[in-house]
């Protein structure tokens, strides 16, 4: 994964943000492109004022991305975002009128990339813009358009401590100090947190009673750490203690960090805490965003915009029944040529995750090994990188653990990109919560998808296309960049990562039928109205996977409805285009050719990516016909 009421007036001073926290004025009342010439804008403004607007309303994203002052406009290191209804409201107005007069560009129909550019450029535009038929929600730097503020797994309340400890670079006092102010701001965005959870339970729309306990749980655990142990802290700590300051300096910046997590985060978080729990009584019994107001359309447009697809919900479900029987054939044939011929497949798989040979020590020492084990994954098959891939990103990656203030809601591993200066690396990120969640046989598989050739070579080698427009360089179209990570897991068997290894390959056909099953769910949930209950003893049956993590994942589907449809939707895309590319192609057909034209065009929409390899099929056969 490519890691989101009841009037609440009693709990809450509805304020506005402070000055310090306040996006810019200019983006609040006019719109981004208000300044504008009154005739055709060029191409590259309209692109740059698209990122632009986006990275004024979403600094913590800027941060993250590492993306220049020059870029935003301002300095935006000290600044926390503002999710209230009135700034989110302009956010999605301003990128909507960006995204139509992109529409509206005059190009020539010979200039195939510059017309691609204008295609990208509108649709994720309008992407950050979300369904303007619904107000709900807010929009998530990574996700688009996501349906509920607070929850278990994003959000600001996850999201933003999170990339200040991992993504706010600390080079110099001054940027020490910017990171103490963001500490400082953070009631004020908590409140304007609170503003749009009140303004979106007015009208009904409540996420589900279950995602509001589990959030509460992780708010009011956030503040159990005393402040001098909070990570919060410990991470200014970690990066002050490499910069030439005095001890008195430290200490210094320590003491303010500690009254800017006293008197500001940990009050924050204590009052979000507090309007969850009253909210609780009335969140949604059902699991479904069905259940929502008009949450059936919401769902459409949540296919369209995470599955990339036109298909129905019935459709997608009946795909994933299939790939489902389909890949439990084939895991069957191996479990039986290994001797284990008794009981369901899930079943079979429960077992053998229960062998010792294939666990870890669920303690220190285990969770060390099980590090060292992937970067040894990671390492070998770098090296044969370059047989199967013409370019060679230039970031690092580095293998982390979730967080454990997190870990009990968060999935197996997930992946969080680099900067685009490469100071952060790209981050592997594991989950340790239990070392028997992750036997022996998954790492590799997992690995492949995280790291390399998946989500850190995609992502890093988009990154890197400089003469891409900045919003296309962090694309994160769901589609695309899981399906190409799902992808890259067939891939490294055909380039015999698995040789020799039938429990390894078992690993890599649980996970593809984990997403076949995902297909199922998520459509069970939120078109077929199943229960929570059903879309967990569906997928353990099905899987043979931990119960917790069974349970984390379904509820992450309940938060996130139609994510988890783009791995699998996504990855039958990019293989069916390359069965077109080598039947059309035949001892033409090169590998490497068909990675450059899939990864060094950006994360794009299936459509374009599908216009790209007809082109590149088509410059093929002309070039040989006309030799």
């Amino acid at each position: 994964m490519y890691k989101t009421i009841l009037l609440l007036s009693g709990l809450l001073t509805l304020t506005a943000c402070d000055k310090n926290n306040k996006t810019p004025e200019v983006n609040k009342e006019q719109p981004a492109a208000s300044t504008a010439k009154q005739t055709q804008q060029p191409a590259e403004e309209l692109y740059q004022l698209s990122a632009q607007t986006l990275f004024k309303y979403r600094p913590i994203a800027a941060s993250q991305y590492g993306v220049s002052e020059k870029t935003v406009g301002f300095h935006y290191q000290n600044k926390l975002d503002d999710y209230s209804p009135k700034v989110e409201q302009a956010l999605r107005k301003n990128l909507t009128e960006l995204a139509q007069k992109i529409h509206a560009l005059k190009i020539g129909s010979t200039d195939v990339k510059a017309n691609e550019n204008k295609e990208v450029m509108e649709n994720i535009t309008a992407y950050y813009a979300g369904d303007p038929d619904f107000s709900e929600g807010f929009i998530d730097s990574w996700m688009g358009h996501s349906p509920f503020i607070v929850n278990q797994i994003n959000g600001p309340m996850i999201d933003v401590p999170n990339f200040l400890i991992n993504n706010h670079a600390i080079h110099n006092i001054e940027d020490a100090n910017d990171y103490i102010e963001r500490l400082n701001q953070f009631d004020s965005m908590a409140n304007s947190v609170l503003l749009k959870l009140d303004a979106d339970a007015k009208k009904g729309w409540i996420p589900p009673k279950v995602i509001l306990k589990k959030a509460s749980k992780y708010l009011h655990g956030f503040t159990k750490t005393p402040v001098e142990n909070s990570t919060l802290l410990k991470a200014l700590q970690q990066k002050i203690a490499k910069l030439d300051l005095d001890k008195k300096m430290q200490d210094q910046l320590t003491q303010q960090c500690i009254q800017a997590i006293t008197n500001h985060v940990y009050p924050a978080f204590k009052k979000v805490a507090s309007a969850i729990d009253t909210l609780i009584p009335n969140g949604k019994d059902n699991a479904g965003i069905w259940a929502q107001p008009n949450g059936e359309a919401f769902y459409r447009y949540e296919i369209k915009q995470l599955g990339d697809s036109d298909l129905t919900p019935q459709q997608i479900h009946q795909i994933g029944l299939d790939e489902v029987k389909r890949i439990t054939t084939e895991m069957d044939k191996i479990l039986v040529s290994q001797g284990y011929d008794k009981g369901t497949v899930g079943e079979r798989m429960v077992a053998l995750s229960k062998e010792p040979r294939f666990l870890y020590p669920n303690d220190d020492k285990g969770r060390a090994q099980l590090l060292q084990d992937l970067n040894g994954i990671i390492n070998q098959i770098k090296q044969r990188m370059p047989e199967y891939f013409k370019t060679i990103p230039p970031y690092d990656v580095v293998v982390k653990r979730i967080p454990i203030a997190t870990q009990d809601s968060s999935g197996g591993g997930y992946y969080t990109n680099a900067s685009l200066d490469g100071k952060t690396p790209g981050m592997y990120w594991i989950n340790l919560r239990n070392t028997k969640a992750n036997p022996k046989f998954d790492l590799k598989t997992l690995s492949y998808h995280e790291a390399i050739p998946g989500h850190h070579w995609q992502i890093s080698v988009n990154l890197s296309q400089k003469h891409l427009p900045l919003l296309r360089r962090l694309a994160p179209y769901n589609a695309y960049v899981e399906g190409w990570a799902l992808y890259s897991e067939h891939l490294a068997y055909e380039m015999g990562m698995y040789k020799d290894d039938p429990f390894g390959n078992l690993g890599r056909l649980k996970a593809e039928l984990f997403r076949a099953v995902r297909l199922v769910v998520d459509t069970g949930i939120h078109a077929k109205k199943w229960t929570r209950e059903q879309a967990i003893d569906y997928m353990a049956q099905q899987t043979g996977n931990d119960k917790d993590d069974v349970v984390s994942e379904i509820e992450r589907y309940m938060n996130w409805p139609g994510q988890a449809l783009g791995y699998k939707l996504g990855m039958l895309k990019i293989l069916s285009l390359r069965d077109f590319a080598k039947k059309a192609l035949g001892a033409d057909f090169d590998i490497q050719e068909f990675h450059e034209v899939v990864l060094n065009g950006g994360a794009r929409p299936m459509k374009v990516l599908d216009e790209s390899i007809r082109d590149w099929v088509k410059q093929k056969q002309s070039a040989k016909m006309s030799k």
